[in-house]
């Protein structure tokens, strides 16, 4: 295709501009062949005609499509030219911020001016092993490079960094060395790469200065190797420089300063050690105040001078050699000081005692005579005499600054051999890699020599990368076999010739300064005389007879010839070093000796080195017999050698270039001046890499990649198996010029701007397909739409149409409703009219009958009231007249019958005397007496009725008079009352009269307060309804305050919530972080440990070298002396004799830091346990104190019993606890796992368990019984015995025991107790003759403890029953009071509301009784449930500690036992769960338990965990022989064992998996069996009986839980290993979507493809290689949350490694590249489901890559989008999301670029975020690991040892 094919319309191009260099245009319409002028519009939409070049008709460059902007190499750019570099430049560098780009085998690097943090260590862990186009560019990757091919090719690299100054070439070496300092690390312990690191601050001290453009410019040249022996570590290092700026001492220009060294003095003048250099302020010198600019912003020159002293310290030089430094750089400040007088033209002198010259000669040691005399005068030799000339000042000023210069120079070569003898090392040297940090092409408004001799030195360096570019080009054309055009390029060489051939430059230079008048302008007329017109190279200035142009490669320069004879020759007066010579000072006179005394043995050609690196020798030293010659060579000379020497180490290496490129000239970060680039670009070669390149085929592609790319572009039937074949027939169409492209072998190569032509066609091709997607989706939506509203409107007009006949429906039934409606009120309005008349008329009625009725009433009532006044009155009247009526008949008829009686008893008494009338009065009187005496007794119980009737009549008569008299007492009152009525109605008429007339006054005055209390009213009414408003406000305030207050107290609650929250989360992390430090000290201690250990294996092995007459040690002896490694684990008692044992043999040195940490740590955790232990004894002494106080409270017992069964008691309450535990534990496993059906009343087993508890009962029974009578039996045994003395003393025995801290040190008190009882027999018959006595109560001892509990729980019972009677009668009383309340009330109300009442309290009353009784009968179920359950256990535990009472007894005690007739089930043979083996088998049992055993066997074969099991199965022999030795040499070699077996074979993943699996169950079988409550509950109660008897192994445990924790991190280290390569593979690289991600078009730097072949990984392999782990650590029996943790870590790494290299990874940043990943970790996530992991915490660790993912893919424009992506990547942090999106790059046309605008929305939001501002992920971060305690349901005693495991030797107990 022609190239004028390209230029249509829309087509954008670059045109020249003179203020941005290149503008940015658009084609308005196509051009046409023989066009002179295009018709352009800019991009600020202004239109302009642009005129073609009428000579060349050349067109402006092409612009390169958007999607290639911004790519990593510059050679990837379809158009490659000046416009395209320098735009690629400036859109990483402003708009995705980065400052690396690939231009070919050139690094462009661009000074950003800011620190950016792109340099950790985990960059460089991330860029480490990496290929070079893989990673975005960066230094670390071009060093890597260098260090690959130097492994690889074992070929000596070299690094070229050039640039002017400023542009950050100091740095970016610096860099570069610090990446092989941390990569390759030290072959020894000496800390060489810290030593070459140090390097740089001491050379920057005294080789830098602040110029204009730079503050930290380096004013010389410096080329250092970095030696590395045969597995590439740092052995050394050697530096050589080039060109020190020497002029800089005495001249600084304005901004500018002198050597950094001099500043630093300054500015730590005031330290002690600097008095006796009596120094000032910078501004005091004159050589340090010349420029104006004493200090840097941001720079402390007395920190500098620290770093500066430590970095000598740390490179050898010691404190008086520093001293000695700083004395001579302190003379040359004060010699610069020195001032001269002239005496006359010719002549002139120093003052006497000068001040500045005499500080001078005191530091330097020399005479002040001689040397005030000699910077005056000079010597002149002449063929017979020589005598002494005086000098002009000018000519002792200059002879002055020149000594200054060659002491700085002599000074700087000196520190530069002692920093080579520092870095020199005694190791053969087996390759290099060398950093040339050199000055770039520099040109000034004034150049003098030093711009000529560093242009020159980069004509070379530019000669020989031009060589260099060529080269490669030619290889890659011959290896793809593409035919060989010669390729046009500038060759700099007769440049070269001009400067250094013969009669060049530098040789006519040299030859007039061997003249004896020789001067600047004779020297130019002989270059004007050699050059002019004769080389098109050299010019003469118009204007000027002193000055010469030269065009070199970069741009035509003038050098002024002013000062190049003097700065060649480099004079100083021979007098003046003779006096140096001859000081006093040994340093200062060291300087100045004979070249080869000088000399420092780094600089000595080593024997062991190779040619190139023999090369390091300094050039500016000559050799030991050429000293006086040397001595004449000039500056150009040395300088042309020394280059010389240069070209041919760099000839000799393979180049990596580094070009760095100033921004601006203000240094502003992130500035982009396009001028000053362009000036550089063309200066430094990156455009003339571009135009070699360009000429070729620049474009390349494998032919996957273009098949990948352009597969769009084929149709299916053009697709064929052969992808070369394919991709050639696709071009023959595509392309019709053939000449544009070429096939190679595994490449095609295409000419500039095919492939934009290509990606044109693709576009189109794109856009077609997507215009016609568009239509049918745009088609298939309208539709879809269309089908939608007319459903939508068929729809409408049913509802309508059913709307409106429902509207008509109500319309007429609201009609004849409202004609109803009507007629009911029509109704009701006359019927409500009569209603009111009728009504009317009644009320009125009854208004008119009622006043006639009440009037009636009234005259009734008045009638009836004077009728009872009258009835009263008279009936009043008439009692009065009747009763004095009465009392005077009564009063005559009492006279009357008195004076008849008197008569009657006359007569009476006369017939009384007479005889004869008694005769007659007898006759009958007999009866008339019986008749009398009845009547009489008839009269007299009448008597007695009335007298009854009398006296209640007299009690009644009493209470009428009473009454009456009450009456007449209140008549007469009443009569005085009328009285003084009637007196006081006078009164109070007068007084009426008064008051009438107070009443009007009071009424006037009434009218007047009403008037006022009006007023009064209305201002009170106006001021409440005020305080009424103000009450309103003051209310709703006070809602809005209490609002307030609710709202702050949410607030605040929330606040604390969330502070809780965090603060909970802190000190979890706090709690992570300290486990995480222990376990990374226990992984440093466990590397030191190693390292120790194979020290030792190698000093074994030196010291075992077979001598005549030696025998061989025994194997064990190894595995002997490895026992002692782990006796700082075990107590100091037990430490001892294994100390005396140990050989003294000399330790390893180890790491004394780390040591001290460790120990520091060890004290601290001790002091902890320590305290925590004081405060347990504490509470426990307490408790003890309680404990005897209740004792002494109680009444007391006889001694003896006293104390015996006070220690029973305690041995019976601990055997007691552990009981009700196991209750607890039995219980709540019966309530899981047992049906309640079995359980049931009725059922089997209910009833078989009661049975069972009825027959223990009644054997409780007949214990309880036994028991008292062997208590009496047993004291009054011990009264016997006890004068005897055959037992311990009570009194001190309870003294023991109350001294005893701890219930278990009773306990193991006890069992001693009862050991030495057992083991004597005597006591046993001196107790009782056949022993009896002892052996019933050890049969009874399980029978106490249930009778205890029983007891215990009868009076917890007992105390409740008390508790709730008591709360009954309180209840009641409480109920009686309330019934009294209820019944008082009660009375008050009627008889019906009384009775409802009463009702309704009894209903309520009877509800609660009725609830209570419901809630008791429930309680009391649950209660009787619980209660069966815990009877049928202790049914259960009975019997089994019967039948192991049984087991326990001894032959002994059977034997002395009287046989009873007990029925004892035969049983076979019981195993304990222990294993024996004899102590001499312990090394077979752990070679072949351990060290030969093979995982894959056991894991297929054998139970997991097997060793383990077989293990402490040993340890419980050993303990149950109570064999401390045995035990602890088991453990020891144990530990040991399995560290061997880890350190041979650490990198199977097999072994590490099964030895972490065994270690956690033989660290869980210690938890389990240690007899601690704690890991005892759920064991079987035959694994309590395997519980270890004799020893507490806590320390152990701890000692295996280090083991575990190391071979954790060991096994998570090999995982890394081998997922390493797959993760950015099968992660990143490889497309699980094919087709989704399309590939741009590479550059030179070769990437790695993401199609798979056979050698890439997939992420198919990884998600195998996950299952590979599982099963095997599942197979091996790992726990399972053990397995979780190594998931969560697995999937830490995966995430970490892949975000790392995303975020280094431009080509990584875009949508389809978010798909993918999202894919994958969907892939991932499904996994873990599938093995039920995710609730391992797996899946959170991949959370900051999905959020990536998710960032890649979201809407990145609004501030919606901005707002969205904050909320959504909070697992990031700031900086990883904001590099994210300045590396997300678009792979089509059809997706945008992240604006600038964007990004810094995106930063805004997130200022005040707080997280970390590290970019990567800690790759390497190791969550810390715990082993949650796993107990085992496997009895010990089923075990068996399988014969395939070779321990015959062992045998079951």
């Amino acid at each position: 295709m022609a190239a004028t094919e390209l230029y249509t319309k829309y087509a954008r191009v670059w045109i020249p501009d003179p203020e941005e260099v290149w503008k940015s245009a658009e084609l308005l319409k196509d051009y046409k062949e023989g066009d002179k002028v295009i018709q352009l519009r800019l991009e600020e939409g202004k239109d302009l005609e642009y005129c073609l070049d009428p000579k060349t008709k050349e067109l402006p460059p092409l612009r390169n499509p958007d999607i290639l902007v911004g790519e990593n190499d510059l050679t990837a750019l379809s158009y490659l030219h000046e416009p395209a570099v320098l735009h690629n430049l400036k859109v990483r560098f402003i708009d995705s911020k980065l400052i690396y780009t690939y231009c070919g085998i050139v690094l462009v690097a661009i000074n950003p001016y800011e620190q950016l943090p792109i340099y950790g260590e985990d960059i460089i862990n991330a860029y480490s092993g990496q290929n070079m186009g893989d990673m975005d560019p960066h230094i670390f990757a071009v060093a890597e490079e260098a260090y690959k091919q130097m492994a690889r090719d074992e070929r000596n690299q070299s690094i070229i960094v050039s640039g002017e100054s400023g542009a950050g070439k100091t740095v970016s070496a610096k860099y570069a060395m610090r990446y092989f300092a941390t990569v390759s690390g030290s072959a020894s312990e000496a800390n060489v790469e810290e030593k070459v690191l140090a390097s740089n601050p001491i050379m920057e001290s005294i080789g830098n200065a602040k110029t204009t453009r730079n503050d930290n410019s380096s004013r010389f040249g410096k080329y250092i190797e970095i030696g590395f022996d045969k597995r590439y570590r740092i052995i050394g290092a050697n530096m050589r420089t080039y060109l020190l700026e020497k002029s800089r001492v005495v001249f600084q220009a304005e901004e500018e300063r002198n050597y950094h060294i001099f500043y630093q003095l300054c500015a730590s003048a005031a330290l002690p050690e600097f008095k006796t250099l009596r120094l000032g302020n910078a501004n005091y010198f004159h050589y340090t105040k010349q420029g104006g600019s004493p200090v840097i912003d941001g720079i402390d020159d007395a920190k500098e001078m620290e770093h500066t002293r430590q970095a000598c310290t740390l490179l050898g030089i010691n404190d008086s050699y520093q001293m000695g430094i700083f004395r001579i750089l302190a003379g040359l400040l004060h010699l610069g000081n020195v001032g001269f007088t002239s005496r006359d033209a010719d002549s002139c002198t120093i003052p006497p005692k000068h001040e500045p010259l005499t500080i001078f000669c005191d530091l330097m040691g020399v005479e002040y005579q001689e040397m005030s005399h000699w910077l005056c005068h000079r010597k002149l030799a002449t063929a017979s005499e020589t005598y002494i000339k005086p000098i002009s000042k000018l000519q002792a000023i200059n002879a002055r600054d020149a000594l200054a210069k060659h002491i700085y120079a002599k000074l700087f070569n000196w520190i530069v051999d002692h920093v080579n003898k520092a870095l020199h090392s005694t190791v053969k040297q087996h390759s290099f890699i060398g950093v040339l940090d050199i000055y770039g092409f520099e040109t000034f408004e004034i150049n003098s020599f030093e711009q000529f001799c560093i242009n020159y030195a980069n004509e070379k360096l530019q000669q020989q990368f031009n060589m260099h570019v060529f080269k490669l080009e030619q290889e890659e054309y011959m290896k793809e076999q593409i035919p060989w055009t010669l390729i046009d390029f500038y060759d700099n060489q007769p440049c070269i010739n001009l400067i250094e051939a013969k009669l060049g430059i530098l040789d006519l230079l040299d030859e007039e300064c061997k003249m004896p008048k020789g001067s600047d302008d004779s020297w130019a007329q002989k270059l004007y005389n050699t050059h002019l017109n004769k080389c098109a190279l050299f010019e003469k200035p118009r204007m000027s007879n002193k000055a010469f142009i030269i065009q070199h490669f970069a741009d035509k320069v003038e050098y002024q010839c002013e000062g190049f004879l003097e700065k060649n020759k480099d004079t100083v007066y021979e007098e003046q070093i003779k006096v140096l010579k001859s000081s006093k000072f040994k340093m200062l006179s060291e300087l100045f000796q004979d070249e080869e005394k000088a000399l420092s043995p780094t600089s000595a050609t080593p024997s062991g080195r190779t040619l190139l690196s023999r090369t390091a020798v300094k050039p500016a030293k000559a050799r030991p017999g050429q000293a006086s010659k040397e001595h004449k060579k000039t500056v150009g000379h040395q300088f042309r050698n020394s280059l010389h020497l240069l070209m041919e180490t760099l000839n000799a290496t393979t180049p990596h270039y580094v070009r760095c490129i100033k921004p601006n000239d203000f240094k502003f970060p992130f500035t982009f001046d396009e001028k000053r680039a362009v000036q550089q670009l063309r200066a430094c070669g990156v455009l003339e890499t571009i135009r070699i390149s360009a000429a070729g085929f620049p474009s390349r592609w494998t032919y996957q990649e273009f098949f990948s790319r352009y597969r769009v572009l084929m149709k299916q039937k053009d697709v064929l198996s052969d992808r070369k074949q394919t991709c050639k027939n696709l071009l023959e169409k595509l392309i019709l010029d053939k000449d544009k492209y070429q096939f190679g072998k595994t490449k095609i190569f295409f000419r500039a701007g095919q492939v934009a032509y290509l990606e044109k066609i693709r576009a189109d091709k794109l856009r077609v397909a997507c215009i016609r997607i568009q239509k049918t989706i745009r088609g298939w939506l309208m539709r879809k739409k269309y089908l939608r509203m007319r459903k939508a409107a068929i729809t409408i007009q049913r509802y309508v149409r059913g709307y409106q006949a429902r509207c008509y429906a109500k319309f007429l039934r609201r009609t004849r409703a409202a004609i109803i409606l009507q007629k009911f009120q029509r109704m009701y309005v006359v019927r409500k009219r009569y209603r009111l008349m009728r009504a009317t008329t009644i009320v009125l009625q009854s208004l008119l009958r009622g006043y006639i009725a009440r009037n009636k009433y009234q005259r009734m009532l008045r009638e009836h009231k004077a009728i009872i006044i009258q009835k009263h009155m008279r009936g009043w009247l008439a009692r009065v007249h009747y009763r004095r009526s009465l009392k005077a008949i009564v009063y005559l008829q009492c006279c009357c019958r008195r004076m008849m009686a008197k008569r009657e008893l006359k007569k009476l008494k006369i017939e009384a005397r007479s005889v004869e009338r008694y005769k007659k009065l007898n006759i009958g009187m007999e009866n008339k007496i019986m008749q009398l005496q009845r009547k009489v007794d008839e009269q007299h119980k009448d008597y007695k009725s009335l007298l009854e009737k009398l006296t209640s009549l007299e009690t009644t008569y009493n209470t009428e008079t009473e009454k009456l008299r009450s009456d007449v007492e209140r008549f007469r009152m009443s009569e005085e009352e009328a009285k003084n009525a009637t007196n006081r109605v006078h009164v109070l008429q007068e007084e009426i009269a008064k008051l009438r007339k107070e009443l009007h006054q009071t009424q006037s005055e009434k009218k007047t307060i009403e008037e006022w209390a009006d007023k009064y009213k209305q201002e009170t009414e106006q001021l409440l309804s005020e305080l009424k408003e103000q009450n309103s406000l003051l209310k709703k305030e006070k809602e809005e305050l209490n609002c307030r207050i609710q709202d702050q107290a949410k607030e605040m609650t929330e606040t604390m919530e969330k502070k809780l929250v965090e603060e909970t989360k802190q000190l979890e992390l706090d709690l992570n972080d300290e486990r995480l430090r222990y376990q990374n000290l226990l992984n440093e201690f466990s590397r030191l440990e190693e390292r120790y250990d194979d020290l030792r294996d190698e000093v074994n092995l030196m010291v075992s070298i077979p001598k005549p007459g030696h025998k061989r040690t025994d194997s064990t002896h190894s595995s002997n002396e490895s026992e002692y490694t782990f006796s700082s684990e075990i107590t100091e008692t037990e430490d001892l004799p294994l100390r005396m044992e140990e050989p003294s043999e000399k330790k390893a040195p180890l790491d004394m830091s780390l040591f001290l940490k460790l120990q520091k740590r060890v004290t601290e955790l001790e002091q902890e346990k320590q305290s925590l232990q004081d405060e347990l004894d504490r509470k426990e002494e307490q408790a003890l104190r309680t404990k005897t106080r209740e004792e002494e409270e109680r009444p007391p017992m006889r001694g003896a019993e006293l104390e015996y069964e006070s220690l029973k008691r305690q041995e019976l309450e601990s055997e007691n606890k552990k009981l009700k535990n196991e209750l607890n534990e039995l219980q709540k496993a019966l309530l899981e796992k047992s049906s309640p059906e079995v359980t049931a009343p009725g059922a089997p087993a209910y009833r078989v368990l009661l049975d069972q508890l009825t027959s223990v009962s009644e054997e409780l029974e007949v214990r309880k019984e036994e028991v008292l009578i062997l208590r009496s039996q047993l004291v009054s045994q011990k009264e016997a015995i006890q004068p005897k003395n055959t037992m311990t003393d009570s009194t001190i025995l309870l003294e023991d025991v109350q001294k005893m801290k701890d219930k278990g040190e009773i306990a193991q008190a006890y069992i001693g107790l009862k050991e030495t009882n057992r083991q004597s027999l005597q006591d046993y018959h001196m107790l009782n003759e056949d022993g009896e006595l002892w052996l019933v109560y050890e049969g009874l001892k399980q029978t106490n403890r249930l009778l205890e509990s029983q007891l215990q729980s009868q009076k917890k019972s007992h105390d409740n029953e008390l508790e709730a009677l008591r709360g009954e009668i309180q209840s009641l009383k409480e109920e009686n009071n309330r019934q009294q309340q209820l019944l008082a009330q009660n009375l008050q109300l009627p008889p019906e509301a009384r009775i409802e009442a009463s009702l309704q309290h009894e209903i309520t009353r009877l509800t609660n009784e009725n609830l209570d009784l419901m809630e008791q009968l429930e309680k009391q179920d649950k209660t009787v449930r619980k209660l069966k359950k815990q009877l049928k256990v202790f049914a259960k535990k009975i019997g089994e500690l019967e039948v192991g009472q049984m087991e326990n007894i001894s032959p002994g005690q059977i034997i002395d036992e009287p046989i009873r007739p007990v029925n004892i089930p035969r049983k076979e043979k019981d195993f304990q769960g222990m294993l024996e083996y004899k102590k001499d088998d312990e090394p077979k049992l752990v070679k072949n338990l351990i060290l030969d055993l093979k995982p894959r066997g056991v894991a297929v074969n054998l139970i997991p965990g097997l060793p383990a099991y077989i293990l402490f199965m040993c340890v419980r022999h050993a303990d149950y022989l109570n064999d401390d030795q045995k035990v602890r040499s088991l453990l020891t070699s144990t530990i040991n064992g399995i560290k061997k077996v880890l350190k041979k074979r650490g990198d199977d993943v097999e072994t590490v998996s099964f030895w972490l699996s065994n270690t956690c169950r033989f660290l869980h079988c210690l938890k389990q069996y240690s007899g601690e409550e704690g890991f005892m509950k759920h064991n079987t109660p035959r694994q309590n009986e395997h519980c270890l008897t004799n020893f507490d192994l806590a320390e152990y445990r701890q000692v295996l839980s280090d083991l575990a924790i190391q071979i954790y991190q060991q096994l998570v280290r090999v995982l890394e290993n081998i997922l390493q390569p797959m993760i950015v593979s099968g992660m990143l690289e490889h497309e699980t979507i094919q087709g989704v991600s399309g590939v741009k078009p590479p550059g030179l730097r070769k990437r790695t493809s993401s199609i798979a072949d056979e050698g890439t990984y997939t992420l198919d392999s990884i998600i195998r290689q996950l299952n590979t782990f599982h099963s095997v650590m599942c197979q091996h029996g790992m726990d399972p949350e053990l397995i979780k943790q190594v998931v969560k870590q697995t999937f830490y790494i995966t995430g970490a490694v892949t975000l790392n290299n995303l975020l280094l990874r431009k080509d990584m940043c875009s949508w389809s590249k978010g798909m993918q990943i999202r894919y994958n970790v969907s892939q991932l996530e499904e996994w873990l489901r599938d093995k039920n992991l995710m609730n391992s915490g797996a899946k959170e660790t991949l959370e900051p890559l999905i959020q990536a993912a998710q960032l890649l893919q979201v809407k990145k424009k609004t501030d919606e989008d901005a707002e969205a992506i904050c909320s959504m990547c909070n697992a990031l942090t700031t900086a990883q999301i904001v590099k994210v999106l300045n590396l997300y790059t678009p792979v089509n046309e059809f997706e945008e670029r992240v604006s600038i605008s964007f990004i810094r929305t995106i930063q805004m939001r997130l200022r005040d975020r707080k997280d970390s501002p590290q970019l990567l992920m800690d790759a390497k971060h190791i969550f810390p690991v715990t082993f949650p305690f796993n107990p085992s349901s496997l009895a010990l005693e089923t075990i068996q040892i399988p014969t395939s495991l070779g321990l015959a030797f062992i045998s079951r107990v």
